[in-house]
């Protein structure tokens, strides 16, 4: 029979999305229910205070939390810890919970694995798993239905096809245009050296000034465009299905992790004064583990990783562990 999750889902689609790349993972030995999740103004109190509660859910608007209760509840986010504690507990201990990213140190002991991007430094958490980026969507199922939707598209486009993924401005650290221009030029210089065209998709943190400056400086090339602000069919999967290989910025760990999850080269910009410790951790665990290179590196062309960075299926294998049904 077949073991049954319920997976809180709130309005943070990276997390949304590192929850559905481990759903997958799992397969069809597991019955996955979507709960919605909508918060109200006390979600925003601290999880000591909040407790084992529905305290910070909008219950009108959320899916309904009643039994029978799930065999495990996978917990995407700080904000969902509450709520996944407080099922556990209405299921007398039977649901078994799986969090996404450390919440705290408060309700620690009701959590069965706590998933730690190893970059965040936390050591000595009970049932802890410590993993290379996060879990992302760049499965192989799914980038094989991207590429069969995305290449008649980009067919008539010169190869390779260098997929050109941009950030923008972190926590306190804005995109600089100098950090823009630079990029660009790193940009232009690859592609001088290796010819083909780019896939290049911008977000909202990007900013019109640096968007502009980038596009100005890559406009002699080949081009499938998605920027920010453009009203069209997003193509993000296509542009890591469909690529030889990929140039991102250092800024967010979804975005590297999802390139990562192509096992094609990847070339990181990291900046200048711009990526914080954190960050810097991160994207150095991608170059010690053979997922990528640095964009300066003289090497970087010839760069081909050592292997496929799939943080997902290192869960599944922990939640299966869980049930005793490890394959």
């Amino acid at each position: 029979m077949k073991k049954t999750i319920w997976a809180l889902l709130d309005d943070r689609m990276g997390s949304v999305g590192q929850a559905r790349g481990v759903l997958e993972a799992l397969g069809e030995d597991y019955a996955t229910t979507e709960k919605k999740v909508v918060y109200n103004k006390l979600a925003n109190l601290p999880n000591f205070l909040l407790g084992a509660s529905f305290l910070g859910v909008n219950r009108k608007e959320s899916s309904s939390f009643e039994g029978p209760y799930p065999d495990l509840i996978l917990s995407i986010s700080r904000r969902t810890t509450p709520i996944a504690r407080k099922i556990k507990k209405l299921s007398n201990g039977k649901s078994k919970i799986v969090q996404l990213m450390y919440p705290g140190k408060c309700g620690l002991d009701d959590l069965d694995l706590v998933v730690v991007p190893k970059h965040d430094r936390l050591h000595k958490i009970k049932n802890a798993l410590y993993i290379t980026g996060c879990p992302h969507k760049a499965s192989l199922k799914a980038l094989a239905e991207a590429r069969e939707k995305w290449e008649p598209v980009f067919a008539n486009l010169p190869r390779p096809l260098t997929a050109v993924i941009v950030g923008g401005a972190i926590k306190g650290k804005p995109f600089s245009l100098e950090n823009a221009v630079a990029f660009a030029n790193c940009v232009r210089e690859i592609k001088q050296k290796i010819g083909g065209a780019i896939l290049i998709t911008t977000s909202r943190r990007t900013g019109d000034e640096a968007q502009k400056a980038i596009m100005k400086i890559l406009d002699k090339i080949p081009a499938y465009t998605f920027l920010w602000g453009e009203k069209k069919e997003n193509p993000y999967m296509g542009f890591l299905a469909c690529a030889d290989n990929i140039i991102v910025t250092g800024d967010t760990v979804s975005m590297c992790s999802d390139s990562c999850g192509t096992k094609l080269p990847v070339w990181v910009f990291s900046g200048k004064d711009w990526l914080t410790p954190k960050h810097h951790r991160f994207v150095q665990s991608l170059f010690d583990g053979g997922y990528a290179i640095n964009i300066d590196n003289p090497q970087a062309l010839e760069f081909v990783p050592k292997q496929r960075l799939d943080p997902s299926a290192e869960i599944a294998d922990k939640i299966n562990a869980l049930f005793a049904c490890v394959k």
